[in-house]
């Protein structure tokens, strides 16, 4: 499949500034106190606008394990993706909705694909969302291959049905602080940044996540996708 085709179903939030919530012990701990609540909703401060889905691309794999550590021990800098999903009309969360991630080794490479087609399950798994909303993937930093910004795919099933089908992108910025260490470093001169990747400019920058660094050296990225469920 080319990665330019869009796919039809489903729609992606997100929603700018870090998360209030400081996170707890331990470099992989979720903090407890997330959730956007209605107070916020009614003040606005939080709203839910749907924006363009983008391609499932060429690596897809159905039907993967349900499982919060996606790394199989392979290197790269520790990254834990913080998924929330809400209900656009109401930003309120969905419960039990299956999030879908898959994305390239921090060598640039897609399991059961091309130099990694002997291993069909590393960087993929399965979350079901809390009663937030919030699913939490332990991984690393995913790295570059040519043609392509750093992104992760994502898909949201809920009831046997596909909410959304995305990607998801990174600051610039942090993607360069992270690519100046080990095992990055041995691959510089990535070829494509965000402005210069033709799907991230079809509705990638709101598809962007926050991301911050915690005490232990973990990247917590964060994302709020906001899909129809009609």
């Amino acid at each position: 499949m080319n990665e330019n085709q869009l796919t039809r179903r489903g729609s992606l939030l997100k929603l700018g500034g870090l998360l209030g919530a400081a996170l707890g012990a331990g470099a992989w701990k979720a903090a407890e106190s997330d959730g956007a609540g209605p107070a916020g909703v009614a003040s606005g401060e939080i709203t839910c606008v749907l924006t363009p889905e983008q391609t499932e691309g060429p690596y897809y794999i159905a039907d993967e394990k349900v499982r919060r550590n996606i790394t199989e021990g392979r290197p790269g800098t520790p990254l834990s993706l913080r998924a929330f999903v809400v209900d656009a009309s109401t930003c309120k969360p969905i419960k039990n909705a299956a999030v879908d991630i898959w994305h390239a080794d921090a060598g640039g490479v897609y399991s059961g694909f091309g130099q990694g087609a002997d291993n069909r399950t590393f960087m993929r798994g399965i979350q079901r969302t809390n009663a937030k909303g919030l699913a939490i993937f332990r991984t690393v930093y995913p790295g570059w291959y040519s043609g392509r910004t750093v992104h992760i795919h994502v898909k949201v099933h809920l009831g046997g049905n596909v909410l959304h089908t995305g990607q998801l992108y990174f600051p610039d910025s942090v993607t360069d602080a992270v690519y100046r260490k080990a095992p990055y470093n041995t691959r510089p001169n990535r070829s494509t940044r965000n402005a210069g990747d033709s799907i991230y400019r079809n509705g990638g920058r709101k598809s962007q996540v926050t991301v911050r660094k915690n005490s232990a050296g973990v990247y917590i990225a964060t994302i709020r996708m906001g899909v129809s469920r009609s």
